[in-house]
């Protein structure tokens, strides 16, 4: 009762901008992934993303994980800006099995557009104007962000130039596996300018650092239901509720949330006929430009990421929970074949 007590009162005390969605404040939630592989075939390693412990619309109240592994560790990768929970299980274990338990507290987040604020470092900034695999910013990358951006006078007005544009050119593809893979080059030269967020919001960033403007996908997970649409939010099992959201860096107001895949979602799934011209999708177009809801939470920001003592293949980000066994990577967008399962629940 006194930690409860204890917590609360500390999540209150944290300052609190004006917020768009309306929330009220901070909320907690319970959130557990559960692995199980059915079917190991020798050695046996798991990868599960962790969230960002403290940020201004996130905190870490509490993590823990069991299992019967022989190793079960939070572990850093070079390629990874945070950490992740690694399992490893002997050939000699016929039912690999892990849990992780996280305690999170969330904030929804509106850029205040009438401040100026502190703002990151030129060196913390500087990886977040490189190019990636699937991330490149010459050729027609760096052509089609020049003609987005000829009449913007700075990074607020280009970062707006770039979301515009992908709002009314892009295209929610619900045939897409999973969230997508974010192969922008391929997207621009085929003029095939349709996908999920992983595509269209790394769109938007590989854009945005092809104008100059330091910008970063953040991957993570809706965790309970939307209060102003039904399309992007997620209760119950939300085992296939990632979703990636995007930033711009703003030189007066900071890292500025940037989300027009969402856009493109409330258009397909909000409800039947929708178009730009409906009110539901110029509302969702006005909020998804410089806020984001707090029914969701952040892993990272990574890209190109090499699980630490994996065979496998470099992964384009690192969103859904991984596994291999006997040298071969389970495919982490079939997760009754993989047999792994994320709640959760919020505290009233």
């Amino acid at each position: 009762m006194l930690r409860r007590t204890f917590l609360k009162t500390a999540i209150a005390s944290l300052a609190t901008p004006a917020m768009s969605w309306s929330s009220g404040g901070w909320r907690t939630f319970d959130i557990t992934t559960r692995v199980e592989i059915q079917t190991p075939s020798g050695l046996t390693r798991a990868w599960l993303p962790l969230p960002v412990a403290d940020a201004s619309y996130q905190r870490v109240l509490k993590r823990s994980w069991k299992g019967n592994a022989t190793t079960l560790r939070a572990i850093r990768a070079d390629t990874l800006d945070g950490e992740m929970l690694f399992a490893e299980w002997p050939a000699t274990e016929t039912r690999p099995q892990l849990e992780l338990s996280l305690e999170m507290a969330t904030l929804d987040r509106a850029v205040d557009w009438g401040a100026t604020v502190r703002t990151a470092s030129t060196a913390s900034l500087r990886r977040y104007l490189q190019p990636t695999r699937l991330l490149p910013l010459d050729g027609m990358v760096r052509e089609t962000a020049e003609r987005i951006t000829r009449h913007a006078s700075d990074d607020e007005s280009k970062g707006r130039a770039i979301y515009d544009w992908i709002v009314e050119n892009t295209v929610r593809d619900p045939e897409v596996r999973g969230c997508g893979l974010g192969d922008i080059r391929g997207m621009l030269e085929t003029g095939n300018l349709r996908g999920k967020c992983a595509d269209l919001n790394a769109l938007f960033v590989g854009l945005a650092r092809a104008a100059g403007i330091p910008a970063r996908d953040v991957y993570g997970l809706r965790i309970a239901p939307s209060r102003r649409f039904k399309s992007l939010g997620r209760s119950g099992d939300v085992t296939t509720a990632q979703h990636c959201r995007a930033e711009f860096h703003s030189a007066r107001r900071g890292w500025v949330p940037a989300d027009p895949a969402d856009v493109r979602k409330v258009i397909l799934e909000e409800a039947p006929g929708l178009d730009l011209e409906s009110p539901d999708v110029q509302h969702a177009r006005r909020q998804l430009f410089g806020s984001w809801e707090a029914n969701w939470i952040a892993f990272n920001d990574a890209h190109d990421v090499r699980l630490p003592h994996s065979t496998g293949p470099q992964l384009p980000f690192f969103m859904y929970p991984q596994a291999e066994t006997g040298g071969r990577r389970l495919d982490c967008l079939e997760p009754p074949a993989f047999r792994y399962q994320i709640t959760a629940t919020e505290r009233s």
